[in-house]
């Protein structure tokens, strides 16, 4: 560890760091538009400048220094002050006057370092360049005579993403950022460079003067749109929530999330359920809570156990637990998770885990996926993969081919494939130190067992991928019969309580009385006989557990609209109408008897589910994959169907071939 002096101070800086690195343990704050952590060193924006010594009489880009022995840096003289108040002066030569009108005004890099290090004044008085607007689809709003050729979003794209999408045209006063032959961004991360663009060149398209930074309340929450449980951060004004922003944290999202997980939101505020409503005469009609629940009181007057309940995909831990303790009190066990009807063996959590956890899978040397299609189930792992192909990783996919962001070789849609394995692929397996199997929700019917035993036999780490947000939560409080939905369909319960399952097959439970607990119009509000308006995620405060068996809290961030309620609360008010006892009346005693019952749903951070069972060493894989379960990565979810934002990305980068094909 090279010892190093900033500015008087004496560090030890790690090996390989780099001068800005070693100013930033001594608590400097170097200025900077191009470096940036998480991505290459491209040393082009020379705002970093500061004195070395011993080294050339000149300021040195501190970003692109290695930090050695016996160095002397100065990040205070009057040549380093010289210096940048000259970068910044040539920087915004071209700059053009908008921030009052750019949506990037109270959170710009520019703004900020021109305050702290600029001069305060200009020399120039010729016309400043202008660059024409690049189309990058609709989620990216392009004002390129803003860019300051940083090219973060070109390494992004290329590092990160792993999709060569942009790029930088000609060279010097004339260079320019494109997306090539202007295509949109179609990549399910492309928004990210949003947040990266230090300057307003590329701001939120559907955002584009929505709001300013400091209207804005900030809360604290979590992902649902897939079982990875990306943090982000909700920024809402008055009752409307107008943003999600990543929140950086290393071990599950780094600091990106989807274009999903992003622009949902404004599905928050459509098609909502804000009234309840009972079918009458085969129509819905606006009616009261009081009436709603004496009709399902009325249902089970003769009998309180033909109650059953499935949840959604985006369904917190305490409905989850709410909803058990309340079915429980009438004597039910019909509680079921998987409402798409998968079944597979939920008696060991570590079996349908993702115990590599998604930060450990960058280590793997080999990674053998079966049934998933990761790209649109969890773009997040995608890019962990990515990193563990730089680093040297083989990857190979049993099922039909997605496009992958690495190189990777596909071994067809049967999953009898794994049977008899090619030997390139078990020489690979065989050979590596830290290897990982990967199976995907598709595949769990026809290959978990053959997969575990693969896993075990290799001493490969064995991993489930799940794709709802809910999941893990639902299994760890017990939401699921051994059966899975066939069970709940052959008990033929009076009442169905639809908690949010929007994707479920409703039609076995024809002569069931179907009671639609959500908060969007969708399918599930479709086909229910009585409605009651709950809550989304933005609007109540819930824990969630993300497929790696990581517990995180998320808090509320606006009121719901209308007569919607928090899940819990309706639950709760049913519950005096069957006249049973569930044994809670606030949130508080609610989460109190939640982790009485599963301690782990107490404690932030990976919930312990012990060792992995032991594996049929006979087990046979067997099935053809045909596609994968999910069909469109913007529509997966009521929100994201809600979404005016998601429904035109799926109309124009999934289907916009079509769409052309169709009207030519």
């Amino acid at each position: 560890m090279p010892k190093v002096t900033v500015d008087g101070q004496e560090i030890d800086a790690p090996d390989g760091a780099t001068v800005l690195q070693a100013c930033e343990m001594a608590g400097k704050e170097i200025p900077r538009f191009c470096y940036h952590e998480r991505l290459s060193i491209a040393g082009n924006c020379r705002m970093c400048l500061v004195e070395v010594k011993p080294g050339p009489p000149k300021p040195q880009a501190s970003c692109a220094l290695p930090a050695t022995e016996g160095q002397e840096i100065r990040t205070d003289t009057e040549m380093v002050k010289t210096a940048r108040e000259g970068v910044m002066e040539f920087l915004l030569i071209n700059h053009p006057l908008d921030c009052p009108i750019c949506d990037q005004g109270g959170e710009c890099d520019l703004q900020d370092q021109a305050v702290a290090y600029g001069r305060g004044g200009s020399r120039y008085e010729e016309n400043k360049r202008a660059v024409t607007e690049k189309y990058m689809g609709p989620l990216i709003k392009t004002i390129m005579t803003r860019c300051i050729h940083c090219t973060r979003c070109v390494r992004f794209s290329e590092e990160i993403a792993g999709v060569d999408e942009i790029g930088a045209l000609y060279r010097g006063e004339d260079m320019q950022i494109t997306t090539y032959l202007e295509h949109a961004a179609e990549h399910e991360l492309s928004a990210n460079v949003i947040d990266l663009c230090p300057v307003g060149a590329l701001t939120s398209r559907p955002y584009a003067f929505e709001a300013r930074p400091w209207e804005l309340k900030r809360t604290l929450s979590i992902d649902v749109s897939d079982a990875i449980g990306a943090n982000i951060r909700l920024d809402s004004r008055g009752r409307e929530v107008m943003r999600a922003l990543p929140r950086v944290n290393d071990e599950v999202n780094e600091e990106w999330i989807s274009d999903k997980a992003r622009y949902q939101v404004d599905g928050l505020s459509k098609r909502r359920l804000d009234k309840v409503y009972m079918r009458k005469r085969g129509k819905l009609t606006e009616s009261s809570w009081e009436e709603a629940f004496k009709a399902i009181a009325k249902q089970l007057k003769s009998d309180k156990k033909s109650i059953a309940a499935v949840a959604g995909d985006m369904l917190d831990c305490e409905t989850m637990f709410a909803a058990k303790s309340l079915l429980k009190a009438c004597g039910s066990t019909l509680i079921e998770g998987r409402q798409t009807g998968m079944d597979y063996d939920v008696s060991n959590l570590a079996a349908v885990n993702f115990n590599s956890t998604l930060a450990g899978i960058e280590e793997a040397e080999a990674i053998l996926i079966v049934g998933s299609h990761i790209r649109w189930e969890a773009p997040l792992l995608n890019v962990r993969l990515r990193k563990a192909v730089k680093r040297g990783a083989k990857v190979f996919v049993v099922g039909p081919e997605w496009e992958t962001t690495f190189p990777a070789t596909f071994l067809g849609s049967d999953l009898g494939v794994l049977n008899d394995l090619p030997s390139e692929v078990t020489e690979t397996f065989g050979n590596a130190d830290r290897s990982a199997v990967i199976v995907g929700g598709g595949a769990l019917k026809g290959a978990h067992g053959k997969a575990l035993a693969l896993a075990q036999g290799w001493g490969a780490d064995f991993n489930v991928l799940h794709f709802s947000a809910a999941r893990m939560g639902g299994l760890m409080l017990g939401f699921a019969q051994k059966g899975g939905m066939a069970d709940i369909a052959k008990a033929s319960p009076k009442v169905l309580l639809a908690l949010g399952a929007d994707e479920m097959d409703f039609e076995p439970y024809a002569d069931s009385l179907k009671v639609y607990i959500g908060h969007h119009g969708d399918k599930g509000a479709h086909a229910a006989d009585i409605i009651l308006p709950a809550a989304s995620y933005a609007e109540k405060d819930g824990t969630y557990v993300n497929t790696e068996g990581r517990v995180q809290f998320a808090e509320k961030a606006v009121f719901a609209p209308g007569d919607a309620r928090e899940d819990w609360t309706i639950l709760r008010a049913l519950a005096d109408a069957l006249k049973v006892e569930v044994g809670f009346d606030s949130f508080g005693e609610l989460q109190d008897a939640m982790i009485a019952e599963v301690p782990a749903l107490g404690e932030e951070g990976l919930a312990d589910y012990g060792d992995l069972p032991k594996a049929d060493a006979n087990a046979k894989a067997e099935g053809v994959m045909e596609s994968y379960p999910i069909k469109d990565f913007y529509l997966t979810n009521p929100i994201a169907r809600a979404s005016a934002v998601m429904q035109q990305c799926s109309a124009e980068l999934l289907h916009g071939d079509e769409l052309k094909e169709a009207a030519e």
